[in-house]
């Protein structure tokens, strides 16, 4: 590991930025230097205009994606070089707004059916049935499922947050068959509820997006969907069950309720209140 590299790193932990956005930082800043094949310490303002004209015109990258090296070279740059350059006052990615795909009740239990590997299938589950983000599903605890309470324990989410989430009883049943399933005997309170093959890490996030997009693709669904997509399921399903907009927060995480507020505009009620008053305003024409 370079010093650069290592005084980087420290900045992040300094400012509290969390291991996987500090992972994600420093290969943004691997790749910036890359495409110049000089140290990113060599690197010019004109250099950081000419690369964000190169990845938002030639690549054509996501918003998503640009905003991530966005703050990855604001922050290398702003901290660990203190160098607080124009360029980097003017370079703006907005957020884009779009609402995200849904599936029905039936299709997400259908999909949920399908998905074959036991622990793919149990961090979907988690997933759907508690709101939880791929990254808090994957790196739960056996220690984290409270089933004397019938909660989970969300520990260190978005923004370092912890929180709690009812456990369906059903799902708790599940999560034993699938430990069934998968031969396990031991229940070591500090072990990974669904680790690696390897046993020393949890189970990857792309491997339950894998498992999830294939079992999408056998049960005939032709949406574009993601880990994420169970996570927004939970929330519109639970609004079209009458809960209220304020618990829904809660149990998301979100910071905010404006956050939340978008679910209200995917409910199937929402949308026949809607199509009742657009059909009582056309019917005298």
């Amino acid at each position: 590991m370079t010093e650069l590299r290592r005084r980087m790193i420290q900045d992040m932990r300094l400012a509290g930025l969390a291991e996987g956005t500090q992972r994600t930082y420093v290969e943004a800043i691997k790749t910036f230097a890359r495409h110049f094949n000089r140290s990113p310490d060599q690197l010019s303002e004109q250099d950081i205009r000419n690369y964000f004209h190169y990845l938002s015109q030639t690549r054509r990258l996501a918003k998503s994606t640009l905003r991530v090296y966005l703050f990855a070279i604001k922050f290398f740059f702003r901290h660990t070089l203190q160098r607080p350059w124009p360029v980097l006052e003017l370079l703006r990615v907005k957020r884009e707004q779009k609402l995200p795909e849904l599936l029905s009740h039936d299709q997400v239990r259908q999909l949920l059916a399908t998905i074959r590997r036991p622990g793919a299938r149990a961090a979907a589950v988690l997933m759907y049935s508690c709101g939880l983000r791929v990254s808090e599903a994957v790196h739960l605890r056996i220690r984290d499922i409270d089933r004397h309470r019938m909660v989970v324990a969300v520990r260190s989410g978005k923004g370092g947050k912890d929180r709690y989430v009812p456990l369906p009883l059903r799902v708790l049943h599940l999560l034993r068959e699938c430990w069934r399933r998968q031969g396990r005997t031991s229940r070591l309170a500090d072990g990974w509820l669904w680790p690696d093959p390897s046993g020393a890490k949890p189970l990857r996030p792309r491997a339950v997006r894998e498992c999830i997009q294939a079992a999408a693709r056998q049960c005939g669904i032709t949406k574009t969907i993601g880990c994420h997509t169970l996570r927004h399921c939970y929330a519109t399903h639970l609004l079209e069950k009458g809960l209220d907009l304020r618990s829904i927060q809660a149990l998301l995480g979100h910071r905010s309720i404006r956050t939340t507020v978008r679910y209200l505009h995917m409910t199937t009620s929402a949308m026949k209140n809607v199509h009742r008053s657009v059909n009582d305003l056309m019917g005298d024409l």
